[in-house]
């Protein structure tokens, strides 16, 4: 596959999504203290929150401040990514830039909306507009990439992470097609093998069809990169007994690296060998084990699991040590 000539120039921030359509496998939790550790190696990170359920905003504003920014998202005073999109959804204009919130020294957030569903019931037909050779569709299908792609010059990002709901519709779309990378977070149980078929041929067809519309596409039309690399997988919430993990663990691993083998890793390479580029350094970016109720104070406290108040300061310290050494072979995997 020829990348396309028409690609929007973008920031020089690396865009990765954790990305799986099964719900429960921790992608919030992965992303947010996945962004915590790069900001803390000194990478300014911005997150966005692209899931209408507003899990990350929630976790990281004060409820006063999301109530707020919700009631106010349809106003000249919105700050959320469904006021920048908003007219593009309503055919009245072009995105607006949004200033994205300041977490801590290095980490940023461009606050979800519960009305991101709107704008994926859009994106449907904005899609079917760019098989149609329209502008309008091209507007449509960049816009959250252009509203990203101004935040983060805001904060001069380094890094862009997307927290995506677990779906495999419109909106996700259009975030993988926007991504330089994207990593798989997995429980360790038997749908999340299941899972790992359905997410690798969807990819496919993704990025195909993209080259198709990239292909149709008139000269002053804007375009995705359309072409998300695998950089790996994450396993999460797996039990550990006498500091070690549980022998079902340890059995679960190499099956689900042979289901990514498989089904994601030979699928993408049909297409492009270099979207599965990584393989060679080794598929695993690093572990999380259940950190039981550190997850849910750290969900209270509205902090990073490296952050959380506790008298556990073991668990913390491990916490923080996983989300460090997932973050710093990310980094090195795609060359940051």
């Amino acid at each position: 596959m020829t990348a396309t000539t028409k690609t929007q120039e973008q920031t020089k921030a690396k865009r990765i999504a954790f990305f799986n359509h099964k719900g429960g496998v921790g992608k919030t939790t992965i992303a947010l203290n996945v962004a915590s550790a790069l900001a803390s190696q000194g990478y300014s990170t911005l997150l966005v929150d692209s899931d209408p359920q507003c899990n990350l905003t929630a976790h990281l504003l004060e409820a006063a401040v999301v109530d707020d920014l919700l009631d106010k998202s349809d106003s000249a005073e919105g700050r959320t990514v469904w006021s920048a999109l908003r007219p593009i959804s309503e055919a009245t204009g072009d995105i607006v830039p949004i200033e994205p919130f300041e977490i801590r020294d290095n980490l940023f957030l461009l606050p979800g909306d519960i009305r991101l569903a709107e704008f994926e019931l859009d994106l449907v037909e904005f899609w079917n507009d760019c098989f149609q050779r329209k502008l309008k569709g091209y507007r449509g299908v960049s816009a959250l990439s252009r509203t990203v792609d101004l935040s983060a010059s805001m904060c001069n990002a380094d890094f862009i992470l997307y927290d995506s709901g677990p779906n495999i519709g419109a909106l996700n779309r259009i975030i993988l097609l926007d991504c330089d990378y994207f990593a798989v977070p997995a429980a360790c149980d038997l749908f999340s093998l299941r899972a790992i078929k359905t997410l690798g041929h969807t990819l496919a067809n993704w990025i195909t069809d993209w080259q198709t519309v990239s292909d149709l596409a008139p000269d002053s039309a804007i375009l995705l990169p359309g072409m998300p690399k695998l950089a790996g997988y994450v396993p999460q919430r797996f039990r550990v007994y006498g500091g070690h993990p549980t022998t079902e663990f340890a059995a679960f691993i190499p099956q689900l690296e042979r289901a990514l083998l498989s089904d994601v890793v030979n699928v993408l390479r049909k297409i492009d060998a270099s979207l599965v580029s990584p393989v060679s350094k080794g598929l695993k970016l690093g572990e999380v084990k259940d950190f039981g109720s550190l997850v849910s104070a750290s969900q209270t406290q509205g902090v990073p699991l490296s952050s959380v108040s506790t008298t556990n300061t073991l668990q913390v310290e491990s916490a923080k040590t996983s989300f460090a050494d997932i973050a710093k072979r990310l980094a090195e995997r795609i060359g940051k």
